[in-house]
């Protein structure tokens, strides 16, 4: 009965609600983060992240093994997004520089959820205009949606008559991932660089 209850609280890891995932994971009792974790998420953490294949730069197949070697800040968006996807990376981005100037070493990663106009070229170009050490990843649409999955994204193309001008609804958190751990946090956007970087700076301490 209990490996049931706790199957069925991990296949309910995210409900959309107005175009935005929520997590509602309720916190185990021997969660060494739990001083850090400002959700209620602990044991089910595992049901967030895991395998992914998709493109760098280059055109190269990375793994996720290959991209999270250090504790990372992964954010799922789309260049051509006229607003929240710039201020989110930018924060993430400040967020990583604030950690650098303590001493901590972060990643900041973006995914993009438009495969069609996001090619490795551009996915890249956008990266390295935000951070010089953001890792830029794209690929087919069966790769993007496998690592959305996998993180339990939402995205969702808005139809146009102009096929290449176009919005794509999705969530917009921020994922705390490292190679050690896996997924640890998620951040909401709201919160600002000086605030992002307290709260991850909270999980390194206790690694």
């Amino acid at each position: 009965m209990q490996k049931a209850l706790a199957i069925g609280a991990a296949a309910a890891v995210a409900i959309v609600v107005g175009g935005t995932a929520v997590f509602v994971l309720t916190q185990g009792p021997d969660d060494a983060f739990a001083d850090c974790r400002t959700s209620q998420i602990a044991g089910g953490t595992s049901a967030i992240g895991g395998p992914f294949e998709l493109l760098n730069g280059r055109g190269e197949t990375m793994t996720d093994a290959e991209v999270i070697t250090k504790p990372s800040i992964v954010y799922f968006g789309y260049t051509f997004c006229p607003d929240v996807c710039p201020f989110d990376t930018v924060r993430n981005a400040e967020a990583v520089d604030i950690l650098t100037e303590r001493g901590y070493e972060i990643q900041p990663v973006f995914i993009s959820i438009d495969p069609a106009r996001d090619t490795p070229e551009v996915v890249n170009e956008f990266a390295k205009n935000v951070h010089p050490d953001m890792i830029g990843l794209t690929g087919s649409p069966e790769q993007v949606k496998a690592a959305s999955q996998a993180y339990r994204t939402y995205y969702k193309k808005n139809e146009s008559d102009d096929p290449d001008w176009y919005l794509v609804d999705h969530s917009t958190f921020s994922y705390l991932v490292t190679p050690e751990d896996g997924f640890l946090e998620f951040f909401r956007r709201e919160l600002g660089p000086e605030q992002m970087a307290d709260g991850i700076q909270c999980f390194l301490d206790r690694k």
